[in-house]
């Protein structure tokens, strides 16, 4: 596939993206850390409500995994180092992948 140099894509590799694709944070399921502290992380930096929180804490645990938030990349791979920083495995990929 060709890869555009219009300033509206970037090239990942060999696939070129448009900017303002939507691309997800995913927190993933560890051993380490307490469901109470994950439900903390995630009140503190997504802003979430005590309930929301706990809900998506819930997700972590039980499913493995939660997305946490949407948007253009740059902005999701600033929520993965938070989430990093925080000691929380997190990744970002494309929506709907």
């Amino acid at each position: 596939m060709p890869v555009s140099t219009n300033s509206e894509f970037e090239t990942e590799g060999s696939i070129a993206t448009r900017l303002d694709d939507v691309w997800v944070t995913i927190v993933w399921n560890d051993p380490v850390n307490l469901m109470s502290y994950v439900t903390h992380v995630f009140q503190t930096y997504f802003n979430l409500t005590l309930e929301d929180a706990e809900k998506r804490m819930r997700e972590v645990h039980e499913n493995g995994r939660s997305v946490l938030s949407s948007g253009p990349r740059e902005k999701m791979e600033v929520d993965v180092q938070a989430m990093h920083s925080y000691g929380l495995w997190a990744t970002l990929q494309r929506s709907g992948e």
